[in-house]
């Protein structure tokens, strides 16, 4: 394409990425318009463009790679072999561009659409996939993308945009998070069966203060609980081991390697007995959170209408 010699500074090689994709971004669309007709008034009619900034466009694309992609024949134009290769990787980009503009609206469909949910792990065996079976009986074809993580690597996923929502302990209180409380589930001091407190119903949790724990690591929420409440109780509690799954602490309890604070199992699990604690009241919050000011899609917005409407009756009875 023949043009005069712009005054405006080109493009350097070595600038920086994404000052030269700012840049060009806009434009890409009209070049593959114009080399698909090889013609500007076509392409223009049929872009739904001026002719005008349609040839703007072009002589400043040109200007900013600092070559000709085309070459003027009468009324019509043909791409050098710069404008070849160029257009080989435009139309990649744009058919990408396009692809993932499908995908977020489909994500975003109010019938189709998808929800990232997070969720800790001991709401998986029971809570979610009820919870899941039951939002589903009025919206059938909405899908989930599910995470299973401890409640302070949720939150860092609300904040980095890869969770729409998280079920979480304790409901955390941060200016960039909304959070909202929806049940309380009850802890309980799990003993071995052959332990010594086995027959017991209740206990206070001052009783176990010689025993040896199995916890969760440090940074679940579980732990921070558990050394709270034992700290209440008078003691500092002994930690033989850490892990990262409140029924792999199950199994290590029945093995009679120490004995732990959890929530209630979805299931009894043999070689244990789990005694309710009477005294600190031993007890989390379960909340959902999302991130502030962000702006649910349908679906988003769909099933958190429908968490918010299971608060006091969240979790199974």
């Amino acid at each position: 394409m023949v043009h005069q010699q712009s005054s405006r500074p080109r493009l350097s090689p070595s600038g920086d990425t994404e000052d030269i994709v700012a840049l060009l971004a806009p434009r890409l669309a009209h070049f593959a318009g114009v080399a698909r007709t090889e013609h500007v008034t076509r392409a223009a009619q049929e872009m739904n463009v001026p002719q005008s900034t349609l040839s703007r466009a072009l002589v400043r694309l040109e200007e900013d790679l600092g070559v000709d992609l085309f070459v003027r024949r009468g009324r019509t134009l043909a791409l050098t072999v710069a404008g070849r290769t160029f257009l080989g990787s435009v139309e990649r980009a744009l058919a990408e561009v396009e692809r993932a503009a499908d995908e977020v609206r489909a994500d975003a469909d109010p019938a189709t659409g998808k929800v990232a949910f997070g969720f800790l792990h001991t709401m998986g065996a029971e809570t979610v996939p009820g919870l899941l079976h039951a939002f589903r009986a009025d919206h059938p074809r909405v899908r989930f993308s599910l995470v299973q993580n401890y409640g302070e690597a949720m939150l860092e996923r609300l904040r980095a945009g890869e969770l729409d929502l998280c079920l979480t302990s304790p409901v955390p209180d941060a200016p960039d998070l909304v959070a909202r409380r929806l049940d309380e589930q009850k802890l309980r001091l799990v003993v071995p069966a052959d332990h010594s407190l086995a027959g017991r119903r209740r206990i206070r949790l001052a009783e176990a203060a010689d025993e040896i724990f199995v916890t969760l690591e440090p940074g679940y929420g579980l732990r921070r609980i558990t050394d709270a409440l034992c700290k209440e109780a008078g003691f500092r509690p002994r930690v033989a081991f850490e892990g990262e799954e409140a029924e792999t602490l199950r199994g290590l309890v029945a093995a009679g390697l120490g004995v732990a604070l959890l929530p209630p199992p979805a299931v009894p699990r043999p070689g244990v007995v789990e005694l309710t604690v009477t005294a600190p009241r031993a007890a989390r919050e379960i909340g959902v959170a999302w991130l502030a000011g962000r702006t649910d899609t349908p679906p988003v917005a769909a099933f958190k209408r429908f968490l918010l409407s299971r608060r006091g009756s969240l979790l199974p009875s």
